[in-house]
């Protein structure tokens, strides 16, 4: 039985931590007729489903992972993760 060597089939700590993840935050969804997406411009305003106190959508390189509060402070804006999130309720276009 032969030992495996670093490099050959291990990962360390430090690769699992050089690993970027892309972080996207979905504020809400609108469906659109294609005319009316053509004429806008800037300064259209795109209604979404979701209202004020909704949470969000967390998703890592596009995959839902959480649910979340918008949260301001100091003119910055984050999310603070509220739960895990449910896919099918994603994939469905649930809240």
């Amino acid at each position: 039985m032969r030992k495996a060597r670093l490099g050959q089939g291990r990962v360390s700590v430090s690769q699992v931590k050089a690993v970027n993840v892309e972080i996207q935050v979905v504020l809400g969804r609108s469906t659109l007729p294609m005319q009316q997406l053509l004429r806008m411009g800037r300064g259209a305003v795109i209604p979404l489903d979701t209202a004020i106190h909704d949470e969000v959508w967390i998703l890592a390189n596009n995959h839902p992972i959480a649910r979340g509060e918008i949260q301001i402070n100091d003119e910055k804006i984050s999310i603070a993760v509220t739960r895990e999130a449910n896919v099918y309720d994603f994939l469905a276009g649930g809240q």
